[in-house]
């Protein structure tokens, strides 16, 4: 496996096969009905959801903080868009993130024209003559299995899948150099909220049970499926950032593939809920059989709820996350409205969940009023509070 960070040929091997070689006729005047930060196309008859632009805000400023950081910058940054509609993905991937070649496959081969005409709104080529762009129409797992059995690997995928069969999760990283980033996805609100028990179990490996907070069970359901599949074939990942969009609704998880298999599976384990005063406890493997609640009914079995195995560790990298709003303000992404919400919100408020002591889940407000028979404060007016008392405790600490 150690030959998954090799470099890879443009002009050797990325190209589809013979019966999907592309014909570079002129396509069809694009309409440009729509545009992302700048990048116009045309969706044509392609699904197609302007409310997930935001994730693709970010998956192109992780990229291109991972093509500035690669050991070898000079080398090709190549990325592959596994279930590319209409495009647009790719497009914003050679526009924005500077990706040097860029493979758009789907596997309706009715959508060709569409994606054809908004990549060759680029140019075709580099001054060299190497094209930047392929458009192919398979399978993703086949597709991404092909391209690990020619030795050809890229520094991003990015997998927009519908529903939670997650075979394609293995070929990605097959198919992903050593360090590079696997933009992974989950559609799968059913097994998030636990009533798909059975359908997680067989995808992801963990069996889901309902909890108060079925959105963050589901990106670390994600995240914990892709956990044991890079353990599987000897490596470890680390995610840089995990997105929950009501719309749809979408769970996305950008991670990176680590070389070595971690011994340390502190991160990989089991969330437990007591229904009787609301808590959260994580608990490992070897913990099994132990899993409990100190609360007075913790004679009652029935008020534990336990979901997993799932990624129990942070969802987000809180360095990686700072360099991406840093590059958001440079660009002058960070303050404007995308459908209601800022990256800089969204970003700011990734750093702060990403705090290694935060345990899973949370308790809601009106949940804390109701148990305290007081009515709810301002939100705002709670988080002052507790700040106010965390300086105080920190400020003690450190006196005594």
């Amino acid at each position: 496996m150690a030959s998954a960070s090799a470099a890879v040929s443009i002009n050797r091997t990325l190209s589809p096969p013979s019966p999907l070689q592309p014909s570079w006729r002129s396509p069809q005047p694009l309409r440009c009905t729509h545009s992302e930060r700048g990048v116009s196309f045309d969706p044509g008859s392609a699904f197609y959801r302007s409310d997930s632009a935001l994730g693709r805000d970010l998956a192109v400023l992780a990229a291109t903080l991972h093509r500035q950081s690669r050991p070898d910058p000079s080398s090709p940054f190549l990325c592959l868009d596994a279930m590319c509609g209409s495009g647009v993905r790719a497009l914003r991937y050679l526009a924005q993130a500077g990706a040097d070649f860029v493979w758009a496959n789907d596997a309706s081969d009715a959508l060709r024209p569409v994606v054809v005409a908004n990549l060759s709104r680029l140019h075709l080529s580099h001054g060299d003559g190497q094209r930047r762009w392929v458009v192919s129409h398979l399978d993703a797992t086949r597709l991404l299995a092909e391209r690990y059995l020619r030795r050809e690997y890229f520094d991003v995928i990015d997998v927009d899948s519908f529903g939670s069969e997650a075979e394609y999760i293995r070929a990605a990283f097959l198919s992903l150099k050593i360090g590079g980033l696997a933009y992974l996805t989950s559609t799968d609100w059913r097994s998030a909220r636990g009533y798909g028990g059975k359908c997680s179990l067989s995808s992801y490996g963990a069996y889901i049970r309902p909890v108060p907070y079925p959105n963050e069970i589901g990106l670390r359901m994600l995240i914990g499926g892709a956990a044991r599949e890079s353990a599987m074939l000897g490596f470890h990942i680390k995610p840089v950032f995990s997105y929950y969009a009501s719309h749809g609704p979408i769970y996305r998880a950008m991670v990176q593939l680590c070389h070595g298999k971690e011994d340390d599976i502190s991160n990989y384990g089991f969330i437990c809920h007591c229904k009787s005063c609301g808590q959260t406890q994580t608990f490992g493997f070897d913990e099994l059989g132990q899993i409990s609640c100190g609360c007075a009914d913790r004679a009652d079995a029935t008020s534990i709820t336990v979901v997993g195995p799932l990624w129990t560790g942070s969802l987000h990298d809180a360095s990686s996350i700072t360099e991406m709003l840093n590059l958001a303000v440079e660009w002058g992404w960070a303050y404007t409205s995308e459908n209601g919400t800022t990256l800089q919100k969204l970003l700011d408020t990734m750093i702060e969940e990403s705090d290694p002591q935060l345990p899973p889940g949370y308790i809601r407000l009106d949940e804390i009023a109701s148990r305290a028979k007081v009515n709810s404060p301002p939100l705002g007016t709670l988080i002052n509070s507790l700040r106010k008392v965390f300086n105080y405790l920190l400020h003690q600490c450190m006196i005594n």
